[in-house]
């Protein structure tokens, strides 16, 4: 299993984008990046890359945050813009 992104793992930037490595999965999210599952690390080079894969994201998503230049206490605070839908079905 490639250990990178298609699309591009870019944090906070879409709601679409998915990271898998081994099994742990990393989702993107425009408010926030859910990680669940699991990652085995061994002493091998798939593991190596894998370490080196899920570093460079973590590193990316610290990085995303650092540059937010008025973040809440705490995520619940974030208030995210809804749009009401029309009902198709009613």
């Amino acid at each position: 299993m490639p250990a990178h992104a298609t699309p591009a793992f870019t944090p906070f930037a879409d709601d679409a984008a998915v990271q898998t490595l081994g099994d742990l999965t990393l989702e993107n999210g425009t408010a926030r990046i859910v990680l669940h599952g699991s990652l085995d690390l061994s002493r091998d080079r798939q593991s190596l890359e894998r370490a080196r894969a899920l570093a460079k994201t973590l590193t990316a998503i610290v990085a995303a945050l650092e540059d937010e230049d008025d973040l809440p206490d705490r995520a619940d605070e974030v208030r995210v813009a809804t749009t009401e839908v029309k009902n198709p079905f009613g």
